[in-house]
């Protein structure tokens, strides 16, 4: 373009030399119609270079630019002094306000200075022509202003006659002038430009130039090899603009639509209420049927006058809306809660302790608890009902009490599973605020058994887990604690409700695992776990018929007689409950039934061969005294998660230089217990006749078998002093004794543990000595004489007298 003719359209566009004020929207125009007539230019081989913030120069295209940094307004003025020629290149990220050499892209392109306009504000306006692409090399000075190498790189462009530019051209002009016509950001003067537009170079380089597209996005299409391939680009980020654009549209007609439904309804609602109360019905059904509830509940004034308050927020709400939703669901829950609602106790202590008999067999210290509570609230007519915990191993019947007591005293009974909970608001529940918010489960579950003093049994206390949504096991303090559970607060129903009538009844297996705040609210019971007499009893007072009616037999076609069933225990079952029986007694009942069905013969009563025929070969071996006349063997009374065991501790001398080595994968406090029982007798070997040279010359190997079950604990110190002992002086140890208790350094005989089940397996194994500490003389009188009939016990202080006891002369 001459340089007249770029002064005629300068001055057609509003930039002629007397402009005093600067354009707001200036639309990049093309400089000249025809594809070749792009102005030619022999570039130099160095060009200043011109950092621009946000925008992108193509080659042909005429564009305003606003100068501003004192170092682009020193190489404007230069520029213009020197012949107008420079180079336009973007920088990669707009914040940065002094760029270096690496904040710039590579890719820019060549301008000529057309115009400088002063602003007010000391800016400059800069007009500047696109001549041609060209890449930037070395940078040779940064100041006052940049200077670099530059390569002219000219642009491919498409055959004249090629047709698959000339259709990827008017794909590009129709898509843009339907964003154009469609974005109300758009200036419908860009749409003339492109109509009038000739050139396909020009019309491609507008649209890269005007269209509101991303820096990066522009500098992508400048880098483009060739004019067919910018083509490509463009008409790709056209084509997902206009998508962009048409899901932008779709989204604000649906909520436009969305709106005047809301709009219609509620006017359609208001006209219906109107209706309704020129006829004398202004209340809806949801509402009418909440106020009669409502009118039916024994509520203090407190919580009638909360109810009265929400049910007429509910009245204004349309309902149409979520909140209605929500506000109908929390009222619905005041009304079905059994607010001072309570079932009358059977108060009858014969027939109550009839029905714990008749389904519970043992558990006397639970009865009578039971049966205590019971007779207060028949003299005094009144008790905060106690907080049980029932702790034990599994199967002893836990779980199964809490039906029993509830049976007994004609309450409703509920359960609620604590297991692996780990949120908070399980307990206490959520706040209405929350979407999908529910009350917790003591709430819950009072309003499934529909009064206010049912039984409620919180399962496994023991395996509620902390995380980071709070302890739920924090949150029962306050339900189980009798001074708080009058006032207790739910989040979701936001208003005290009365616990103190709930009988609650809290089982664990680990009494330790628990929360030692929560376990000082609890009235603990220890149900220790059955012997092998209970079990038979339970299994033909309760389990055989159990079988029976689940699997369809009647009583007389599957008989097992008290034989069988101490095989069955003693040999395919090692627990403290009967969980395990009651699972072997279903699979002979599913064997019978199978009979039955298929028309078999066979005998009511079942025999050791059909019970080896369908349960197998058994697991476990008896439990059996087998040592005898044996030196260093001693036999040890065990505790284990089942119940009581017995363990065999044997140690023997070999060549060596009096290294002690353990065996049988011992815990680090049964290890401890050992190298002080043979701290202690190398101490003493004096007292006892033993050689000092043994203690050098001999190594000692202490075993406990079973190797692949670990052991632990401090209970095994007095069995492994015998047994070193006796391994050391070669004295027997007397036949069918065994023993349990800690010892120290000094030889003093500390208490220990699980008495009652160590009792148990010396009794199964056929002890008829134990020795126990003379401080659990205690443990052994609160047991049932039958238990211990037949037994002899001797309680020690000392090591010196376990060892009197212990050892043959």
């Amino acid at each position: 373009m001459a340089k007249k003719d770029q002064d005629m359209f300068l001055e057609d566009m509003g930039f002629a030399a007397d402009v005093n004020e600067q354009r707001h929207q200036v639309i990049p125009i093309i400089a000249s119609g025809d594809d070749d007539a792009i102005e030619e230019v022999q570039l130099p081989e160095v060009l200043p270079i011109l950092t621009l913030r946000s925008s992108v120069l193509f080659p042909g295209a005429i564009t305003p630019i606003t100068v501003g940094r004192e170092k682009s307004i020193a190489l404007v003025r230069a520029v213009q002094s020197d012949g107008g020629l420079l180079g336009a290149v973007l920088q990669k990220n707009a914040e940065i306000e002094t760029p270096t050499p690496d904040d710039m892209y590579r890719i820019g392109t060549a301008a000529r200075i057309l115009k400088i306009l002063e602003m007010p504000n000391g800016n400059l306006t800069v007009i500047l022509s696109g001549l041609e692409k060209i890449e930037v090399g070395e940078y040779l000075t940064t100041e006052p202003f940049f200077k670099a190498r530059v390569t002219p790189l000219l642009d491919a462009t498409p055959d004249k006659n090629s047709v698959e530019f000339d259709a990827l051209v008017d794909s590009i002009r129709d898509v843009a002038l339907n964003i154009i016509n469609t974005s109300p950001s758009m200036p419908k003067e860009a749409s003339f430009a492109i109509k009038n537009i000739d050139s396909h170079r020009g019309i491609v380089n507008f649209i890269c130039s005007n269209l509101d597209f991303s820096d990066e996005d522009r500098q992508m299409l400048l880098e483009a090899p060739g004019l067919m391939a910018r083509s490509r680009k463009l008409l790709e980020i056209l084509i997902r603009e206009q998508q962009l654009l048409e899901i932008k549209q779709d989204i604000q007609g649906k909520v436009k639509q969305e709106i005047d439904k809301q709009q219609r309804d509620y006017y359609l609602q208001q006209q219906m209420r109107t209706i309704q109360q020129e006829l004398g019905e202004d209340e809806d059904g949801d509402i009418a049927r909440l106020r009669e509830a409502a009118s039916k509940k024994k509520w203090s004034e407190a919580t009638r006058t909360m109810f009265e308050k929400e049910l007429s927020k509910m009245e204004r709400l349309n309902p149409a809306v979520a909140e209605y939703s929500v506000q109908m669901t929390y009222l619905q829950l005041m009304v079905d809660l059994p607010w001072n609602e309570f079932t009358e106790d059977n108060l009858d202590l014969k027939c109550a302790r009839e029905q714990l008999d008749a389904d519970h067999f043992g558990l006397e210290e639970v009865k009578e608890r039971i049966l205590e509570h019971l007779a207060v609230i028949k003299l005094k007519g009144d008790l905060k009902s106690p907080i049980l915990c029932l702790y034990g191993p599994p199967g002893v019947g836990k779980t199964s009490l809490g039906k029993s007591v509830a049976t007994a005293l004609g309450r409703k009974f509920g359960r609620i599973a604590l297991g692996g909970l780990h949120d908070e608001a399980e307990i206490r529940g959520h706040r209405r605020t929350y979407i999908g918010a529910m009350p917790g489960r003591i709430i819950e579950t009072i309003k499934r058994c529909g009064s206010s003093n049912p039984v409620i049994i919180l399962d496994e206390v023991d395996k509620i887990t902390v995380s980071n949504h709070g302890d739920p096991s924090s949150a029962l303090l306050e339900v189980l604690d009798p001074e708080q559970n009058t006032t207790f607060h739910d989040n979701y129903l936001d208003t005290e409700y009365d616990l103190s009538k709930v009988l609650f009844i809290a089982t664990a297996n680990d009494i330790g695992a628990v929360n030692p705040a929560l376990r000082d609210r609890m009235e603990l019971i220890n149900i220790p776990g059955y012997i092998l007499e209970d079990k038979v009893e339970i299994a033909e007072r309760h389990l055989v018929h159990k079988q029976c009616e689940a699997h369809g037999l009647k009583d007389e076609q599957m008989v097992v007689e008290r034989d069988i069933v101490k095989k069955i225990i003693s040999e395919y079952t090692r627990e403290s409950g009967v969980r395990s029986l009651d699972k072997h007694l279903a699979k002979l009942a599913r064997a019978r039934a199978k009979s039955i069905a298929f028309e078999e013969e066979f005998s009511p009563v079942f025999t050791a061969e059909e019970v080896v025929k369908v349960l197998g070969k058994p697991k476990f071996l008896n439990e059996e005294y087998e040592i005898k006349d044996m030196v260093g063997v001693v036999t040890g009374l065990a505790w284990t998660q089942v119940g009581g065991d017995i363990l065999y501790i044997e140690s023997i001398l070999t060549p060596g230089k009096g290294k002690l080595s353990l065996t049988g994968s011992l815990g680090d406090v049964m290890k401890e217990s050992a190298t002080i029982a043979f701290e202690w007798v190398k101490a003493h070997y004096k007292e006892y006749g033993i050689d000092a040279e043994a203690f050098e010359k001999f190594d000692l190997n202490i075993h406990v078998p079973e190797g692949a079950t670990p052991k632990d604990g401090p209970s095994a110190g007095i069995t492994m002093i015998t047994s070193i002992m006796s391994t050391y002086t070669g004295r027997k140890v007397k036949e069918r004794i065994a023993m349990t208790g800690e010892t120290t350094l000094r030889g003093r005989v500390l208490p220990i543990g699980g008495v009652k089940e160590k009792i148990l397996a010396a009794k199964r194994a056929g002890i008829h000595t134990i020795l126990l500490p003379e401080e659990n003389r205690k443990d052994v009188e609160e047991i049932t004489k039958e238990y211990i009939e037949g037994l002899t016990f001797h309680y020690v202080r000392s090591n010196e007298q376990v060892l009197a006891l212990a050892l043959q002369e």
